[in-house]
């Protein structure tokens, strides 16, 4: 029986038996799905397309005075019906208490964590994953993150050397990696003015757009965030280098939305040059109209003007409802 299932199993037994005063356990999930008409450098499609849609569980059992555990178990649903009905996303237990939390298990890297909410569009189209390395999800990994202190945090990713990750052309296993990253304020910006981290990937993975492996990168990524005006800013600034080539590639990113009544305008461009010559850009606008706290209507436009391949843009309109 695999970790998935596993954990999947160990958090159905603890709604079915545990008391409610010993341990807390949510179940929650959110569905997402738009139509869209697509170009992808190949032509123009029509598609109805299952954006990140995903159900899940998650809770703590307090052991003693300060100390927990925490689990959670996460997978992704293809609503639209057109591929796997399940995927696994973070899956993990561990510990919190006065030293911070550990956890063991699969988990975004400290670098993908450290993106806040700058990056407006992710999930979608605009995601930064189209033109930069660095978004992962890494199995076999343990997690910590020390306690904060004065709005600051440290955390590490150490990534065991046994994980393989292949595809049908070839198979790269893995080396001792690690991802660590320094944190400071709140990413949602209601407990600080501001979120800024810097983070840095040692030997991990890198992949393509459509999850092929590309080869082992070493990355560094500042973040940071806060409003003017009503106006939420973010900027991501990043450098990637693929180890066994030496190829390099400065990226920049700016995101900003604003809200009004029930509305949210959004827009993000992103760019990444390449040491090589090649030159690639994305620009994505959207708008949100809130239909209540869970569910929201949407709408955006994605270009993508790539030197190296044929231009792409998508446009869609789509629901998104979280429970």
């Amino acid at each position: 029986m695999n970790f998935s299932k596993k954990v999947l199993l160990v958090s159905m037994f603890y709604t079915a038996t545990v008391p409610a005063m010993a341990a807390s356990v949510d179940i929650y999930g959110r569905a997402d799905v738009s139509v869209q008409s697509s170009d992808d450098g190949d032509g123009r499609f029509t598609e109805i397309k299952s954006n990140a849609s995903r159900l899940g569980f998650k809770g703590t059992h307090e052991l003693s005075e300060g100390l927990e555990v925490v689990y959670k178990a996460e997978f992704e649903v293809d609503i639209d019906g057109d591929g796997e009905t399940f995927k696994t996303r973070n899956q993990y237990i561990g510990l919190r208490g006065f030293f911070g939390e550990v956890l063991l298990g699969k988990n975004d890297t400290m670098l993908k964590q450290s993106q806040g909410k700058v990056d407006i569009f992710s999930d979608y189209n605009g995601d930064i994953k189209h033109l930069w390395v660095g978004e992962n999800r890494l199995s076999d990994t343990i997690s910590y993150k020390s306690p904060k202190f004065k709005g600051l945090q440290f955390g590490l990713t150490y990534m065991a050397e046994d994980a393989v990750y292949s595809d049908e052309e070839k198979t790269i296993k893995a080396e001792d990696a690690y991802s660590m990253a320094v944190f400071y304020g709140d990413k949602n910006l209601k407990k600080s003015n501001i979120y800024a981290a810097v983070a840095f990937d040692s030997d991990v993975k890198g992949k393509s757009k459509d999850g092929a492996v590309s080869g082992h990168f070493e990355t560094m990524r500042v973040t940071v965030s806060g409003k003017i005006a009503g106006v939420t800013l973010g900027l991501m600034l990043q450098n990637q280098e693929e180890i066994a080539t030496g190829a390099e590639m400065d990226g920049v990113m700016v995101s900003a939305k604003y809200s009004f009544d029930n509305i949210t305008l959004k827009g993000q461009f992103q760019a990444a040059d390449h040491k090589v010559g090649d030159s690639r850009n994305g620009i994505t606008a959207g708008i949100d109209y809130k239909l209540a706290k869970s569910t929201k209507l949407y709408v955006f436009y994605t270009s993508f003007d790539l030197d190296s391949a044929n231009d792409e843009d998508y446009l869609a309109a789509g629901i998104q409802y979280k429970f």
